[in-house]
């Protein structure tokens, strides 16, 4: 990983910052959906639980979070960074630990769970906050478009190599290899160095005011450009997120693929997430952020309600696979460009809680929207709730803003410039 965008190096800080990124990213997704498999094969968890352990997870975590965007604000980053890592990483080693001593339960995994969640949002709020003082704003496409690449990259990766481990060294292997990314993580944002400023308050203040928890949501909803993005994103990924269990008991029970299959018809997609992430700054540079951000944002919203017409064997397989390829390439365009813009239209005195508001309302919605398609699907039947979600989603561009100007004029400049000195490290 040379960090260099451009032809101009990104910096040593930078490449530490992707480097910690990467890592975690990887043992993330070779721990894809290891709790609910952990719940099932080890604890004999029926569809119930499962499924509350998914909900209760993102809905709990999201609210606990709630209160750290206002507290992340106003204190140093990289120690706020470093600290949920660690958090995660003993959340997740207690797993291991409480299987190796047989007193593993299902309340656990649902306190690991929330507790994973609440640092995942903390951490990307204070990373996102972090990138805008590293990179210059000429940069933070660039920046940006790796971290999507890293990302896509480990979901292709990840899960079938999770899988394996599962199925050589037991059910709790990946989670404990989860674990070690993010010490290893911890350490790799400690060795940026440099001193970090601590931020100030414009009103200092002994303690956070209630109203501090509703600033990150005021900002959006005031911001023209952002209230477009906020309201396109959540819903877009809600409910592209609330069809992905329908369509696992689709095509692993009534349409009889076997769990390689399944895997294999995510896995292989995540190229065009790759690909898609490498064209954008070039899109961008030829067409204008504008222009690609409409154009990616629409067509991302156009593939999902083929997944209805899934069928049994290869057929049905190459449709997944074709269906999910052309909406992840469109994702992977998409996301740098859109994390990019919210960057830039959000001051560096807000960007902490801005982040948390966003990644609280998106996975509140997408909690709530799994637990109605669900209970949709019982009602219309699967293929119906899918189809019904993929023509919602094609109604999302709508909600794309169409102006670029209309946010940088509501945002104002006098705190736009980034103090020269990380999730865009990917929030």
């Amino acid at each position: 990983m040379s960090g260099v965008a451009g032809g101009r190096s990104l910096g040593r800080p930078f490449r530490w910052l992707w480097s910690a990124y990467t890592v975690s990213a990887f043992g993330t997704f070779l721990a894809f959906d290891a709790f609910p498999l952990i719940a099932v094969i080890v604890l004999d968890a029926g569809p119930a639980q499962v499924a509350a352990l998914s909900a209760a997870g993102l809905a709990v975590g999201a609210a606990v979070a709630v209160p750290l965007g206002p507290w992340v604000e106003f204190r140093r980053k990289r120690p706020v960074m470093v600290a949920m890592d660690l958090l995660r990483c003993a959340a997740l080693l207690s797993v291991p630990a409480a299987y190796a001593l047989g007193v593993l339960d299902f309340a656990q995994l649902l306190v690991v769970s929330v507790l994973v969640g609440a640092a995942d949002i903390t951490f990307n709020a204070a990373a996102g906050a972090y990138l805008k003082t590293l990179v210059p704003p000429e940069d933070l496409l660039t920046a940006n478009g790796r971290f999507e690449a890293t990302r896509w990259t480990a979901t292709m990766a990840g899960p079938p190599v999770g899988g394996a481990a599962v199925g050589l060294l037991g059910p709790v292997a990946t989670v404990t290899a989860d674990a070690v990314s993010y010490l290893l993580s911890a350490l790799g944002i400690r060795a940026i160095g440099g001193r970090e400023p601590r931020p100030v308050r414009p009103d200092p203040a002994p303690r956070a005011r209630a109203g501090d928890l509703l600033d990150g949501w005021r900002f959006i909803l005031a911001v023209p450009d952002l209230r477009l993005l906020f309201l396109n994103t959540v819903l877009v990924n809600g409910l592209i997120m609330a069809v992905s269990p329908l369509l696992a008991v689709l095509m692993l029970g009534r349409l009889g693929f076997a769990p390689w299959e399944y895997g294999l018809a995510f896995a292989v997609p995540c190229l065009g997430g790759l690909i898609g992430s490498r064209l954008a700054r070039r899109l961008v540079a030829r067409y204008g952020q504008q222009r690609v951000l409409v154009t990616a944002g629409t067509l991302r919203a156009c593939w999902s309600a083929g997944l209805a017409f899934v069928a049994p064997g290869p057929a049905g397989l190459v449709l997944v696979m074709a269906v999910e390829f052309g909406l992840i390439t469109c994702a992977g365009v998409f996301n740098p460009v859109y994390v990019t813009r919210r960057l830039d239209r959000t001051p560096s005195d807000r960007v902490a809680r801005t982040l948390s508001a966003w990644s609280v309302s998106g996975k509140l919605t997408t909690a709530a929207l799994t637990g109605l398609w669900g209970l949709l699907a019982g009602l219309v039947g699967l293929r119906t709730a899918i189809a019904l979600a993929g023509v919602l989603l094609l109604a999302t561009p709508l909600l794309l803003p169409r102006a670029e100007a209309a946010g940088r004029r509501a945002a104002g400049p006098s705190s736009m410039t980034p103090v020269k000195g990380e999730d865009g490290v990917v929030p």
